[in-house]
């Protein structure tokens, strides 16, 4: 089976890279599949280029990832980017052609048009003959839009309802948390809407090593792409409790600035007093992630709204980490759907921040319950066992596919034999099935012409208007034209 897989991709630092990354590297263990990932072009800028350790002046350009046959064939915030797209997908000939996005994947909200166009690729690919799935990491319905910095709201929720339904046109659908799925049933009555897992994503599950947390630090982990809804003001004003209480505590802050707002973490950094035990790290390779994780006694979700399920969320429960999170309608149905333990405080609350955050490290029990918990939690949903279920449900629809159009091509052959046998003569019935072979019939619908089969039949030269005016329709031919499958009718999910 052939699979395009249409995402940002690294060395590209856009939105869902590391995502399309762990999925890529699980879907290229099957031997049996080939995967081409179409992908973003690099572009110079800061935030998708490493910089260089000894001059920040200078960057480097980096290379692709060994082992991944990967095609970069559209651009971020080109109008350009449907046709590129539909070219490369066209001459490829895939199976499947799979899209992982967020509404942002193609087009920043200030350029708005080329969003569009990215998003109606899905669209206009299963309109060219190729099964489309998606896989859908948000939806605008349960994004503040104030909370990420979008301006003109109501002008933006048309457009993006306008994006969502198309969308929905591709063949089927996969969202991340079972209310998204509620809501694109009620709003759009969309019937092929599958709920699937985000995924952790180790390959081979370690307990947690208790022994690295709290020896001698109390470490605290706030982990992401910092600046428009995840904000670091409310933890930064919680901290100083927590430490009055917790002297050993400290804070670990990871992760670099989101594209729309550069500078962030460093402005907050500097606006910290001298002294306290707060460490920014900027962005953090993949390879030093794993000890990141491993090393900390909980994961802090300070973030002011949500825009779908979390990876740091999922990464704390690979690594079997505590969780205390903004109480966000999102996480709550996160922590249900993929069975988390998280402890939550009100959005904003900094002095209920830090009592969730001093209660949980005062408590190793707790640490280690609530840890054991996400780690089981985490097992239970690893990226092989994510991309197996991509795969059974895309050799699924193959299957659907394959059927269909063999039933098509049965119907077909046995017209065709019923031709073939009147036009040699050998029907037994007092009907003939050709309407090419009938005088008088130039629409070429099948009708039927009554004949005795005790006469001798006569020359076809010798058929005359009279013995056109005999003609009846073809009850049989027409059944079976409307049995006929469309193999695009099935594609559709329940």
């Amino acid at each position: 089976m052939k699979i395009c897989l249409v995402a940002a991709f690294p060395p590209s630092k856009r939105q869902l890279n590391e995502y399309s990354f762990h999925i890529a590297r699980e879907i290229q263990r099957h031997k049996d599949v080939e995967l081409i990932i179409l992908a973003d072009e690099l572009e110079e800028y800061e935030f998708a280029v490493e910089m260089e350790e000894d001059d920040p002046s200078k960057k480097k350009r980096l290379a692709e990832l060994p082992g991944f046959n990967v095609v970069r064939c559209w651009k971020f915030g080109s109008l350009t980017t449907p046709m590129r797209l539909l070219n490369t997908i066209r001459r490829l000939n895939p199976d499947v052609v799979w899209f992982n996005l967020v509404f942002s994947s193609f087009g920043a909200p200030s350029s708005p048009f080329a969003a569009f166009a990215g998003l109606s690729v899905p669209a206009l690919t299963r309109a060219a003959g190729f099964y489309t799935h998606i896989t859908l990491h948000h939806i605008v319905e349960h994004v503040d839009l104030a909370g990420t910095g979008v301006r003109r709201e109501k002008i933006y929720r048309i457009g993006t309802n306008l994006a969502t339904r198309a969308l929905l046109k591709a063949h089927s659908v996969s969202v991340l948390l079972s209310a998204y799925r509620r809501t694109l049933m009620s709003k759009y009555s969309a019937q092929n809407i599958l709920v699937g897992t985000h995924g952790t994503f180790t390959t081979i599950p370690s307990r947690p090593d208790f022994t690295k947390r709290g020896n001698p630090e109390l470490r605290i982990l706030a982990f992401g792409n910092w600046g428009t809804y995840k904000r670091l003001e409310t933890l930064m004003e919680a901290f100083p409790a927590v430490l009055k209480n917790i002297p050993n505590a400290r804070l670990i802050v990871a992760g670099g600035n989101h594209p729309a707002a550069a500078g962030y973490w460093e402005s907050v950094r500097d606006a910290q007093p001298a002294g306290l035990p707060i460490e920014f790290r900027g962005y953090i390779h993949q390879k030093d992630v794993p000890e990141l994780f491993r090393t900390s006694s909980v994961l802090v979700m300070p973030y002011d709204s949500s825009t779908g399920s979390s990876g740091p969320a999922h990464q704390a429960c690979e690594y079997g980490v505590p969780i205390v999170c903004a109480d966000i309608p999102d996480f709550r149905c996160m922590a249900t759907d993929d069975d988390m333990a998280i402890n939550f405080y009100k959005v904003g609350d900094a002095k209920e921040l830090a009592e969730k955050l001093t209660d949980l490290l005062r408590s190793p029990d707790l640490q280690r319950e609530m840890s054991e918990h996400n780690y089981e939690a985490g097992v239970q949903m690893m990226m092989a066992t994510v991309a197996r279920n991509y795969l059974r449900w895309f050799e699924l629809h193959k299957f659907k596919r394959t059927m269909a159009e063999g039933e098509a091509l049965a119907q077909r052959q046995q017209r065709g034999m019923r031709s073939w046998f009147s036009r040699a003569g050998k029907v037994s019935s007092g009907w003939t099935l050709d309407a090419d072979l009938l005088p008088h019939n130039p629409d070429g619908n099948a009708v039927g012409e009554e004949v005795d089969p005790t006469q001798p039949e006569p020359p076809p030269a010798r058929l005359t208007s009279k013995s056109s005016s005999l003609r009846k329709p073809c009850a049989e031919h027409g059944k079976a034209e409307k049995d006929g499958y469309d193999a695009t009718g099935l594609e559709s999910a329940g």
